[in-house]
């Protein structure tokens, strides 16, 4: 039985899977896959209209991890230093059998381990990022299914998590040469590729795929879509910049080499006008919203022209695609490769 299959079986089982350890056993195997990019909750396919398939039994495995999870609270970490074999018996070399194993052997709350990246307590980051001393209580608290623990990452996999209160959850993918500024998170689900600069207090949303070289500017806000399953993600193609406060939501696509000027807001039900080719893009059925390559899309307004609306002068919000990339795009984006 294939892992699609073994999903599927498992997440239309409902609560009966609670418990069974096979359950847990195909889930830990999908959230490998996610997190080594080997599968994608959406992928490229250029026979689709969209040119991207939605990949509805991966969202159901993770839908179904959230099932199975049990809550922890960082305080655990306390549990671990009376209980030093989770560090030892913990090994990411493991299969899913193993692991699953090894989880059902010791108490929920042991776990903690698995997210010691996020309080610097693994590896002596402790010392350097101020973490408290082990078995004491965590800086930062949180309580979460322990399903989906923090990720953590060593200096061989070429990835730069910048101290500061960033986190990404387990099951989401990062490419080498991937940058996060604090704090940022990137759930579960969420694909980032290569070269790709995550700014403070930018989010990628569960299930969002990230192309490489994106920069996602302070503040910029990729919405996850989790349900409903068959639903398509936020998707950003290569080297698109999303300026500072921006939000990308409910499945838009942004082409490649697209801008997106500080405070665009893009969504299902958001019309972009684009005054240069005299066209107005909306979502449709289930055709999602689709921004074109290399488009320059800035925040407009447009007038409301009846009723109280016309009366009082009022207007809506309106993105409006005014010019598309060029030579001086080019220019104003040079910055990032000296980030990077």
């Amino acid at each position: 039985m294939s892992l699609q299959e073994k999903i599927e079986q498992y997440f239309a089982a409902g609560a009966a899977a609670v418990g069974d350890a096979a359950a847990m056993v195909a889930f830990l195997e999908l959230r490998d896959a996610l997190e080594a990019g080997a599968v994608r909750a959406a992928e490229p396919d250029a026979a689709s209209p969209t040119g991207w398939r939605v990949n509805a039994w991966v969202k159901q495995g993770i839908l179904l991890g959230f099932r199975l999870g049990q809550l922890e609270g960082s305080d655990a970490s306390a549990a671990r230093a009376r209980d030093a074999s989770w560090d030892v018996g913990w090994n990411e070399e493991r299969t899913p059998e193993e692991k699953a194993a090894h989880s059902a052997a010791h108490d929920p709350q042991d776990r903690q381990v698995l997210s010691d990246f996020f309080y610097g307590e693994q590896k002596g980051w402790g010392a350097r990022q101020g973490a408290t001393e082990p078995g004491q209580p965590s800086a930062f608290p949180y309580v979460d299914k322990h399903t989906f623990p923090a990720r953590r990452f060593t200096p061989e996999q070429g990835i730069r998590i910048v101290p500061g209160g960033s986190s990404v959850r387990a099951g989401a993918y990062l490419a080498r040469g991937v940058v996060m500024m604090p704090p940022s998170y990137a759930n579960v689900g969420a694909y980032v590729d290569e070269g790709t600069l995550i700014d403070s207090h930018a989010l990628v949303g569960s299930c969002a795929q990230v192309g490489r070289r994106v920069h996602l500017s302070a503040a910029a806000q990729v919405g996850g879509v989790l349900e409903p399953v068959n639903a398509s993600p936020v998707i950003l193609e290569d080297d698109v910049l999303v300026g500072g406060n921006c939000g990308v939501y409910e499945g838009t696509i942004v082409r490649s080499r697209a801008v997106l000027a500080a405070g665009t807001i893009l969504t299902r039900g958001t019309p972009v006008y684009d005054v240069v080719r005299g066209e107005v893009l909306r979502a449709e059925g289930e055709r999602p919203l689709i921004i074109p390559e290399g488009a320059v899309v800035v925040p407009g307004a447009r007038a409301l022209m009846k009723g109280k609306g016309q009366e009082w002068g009022l207007s809506v919000y309106t993105p409006a695609i005014v010019k598309y990339r060029d030579e001086k795009t080019e220019l104003s984006t040079a910055l990032e490769e000296l980030l990077r």
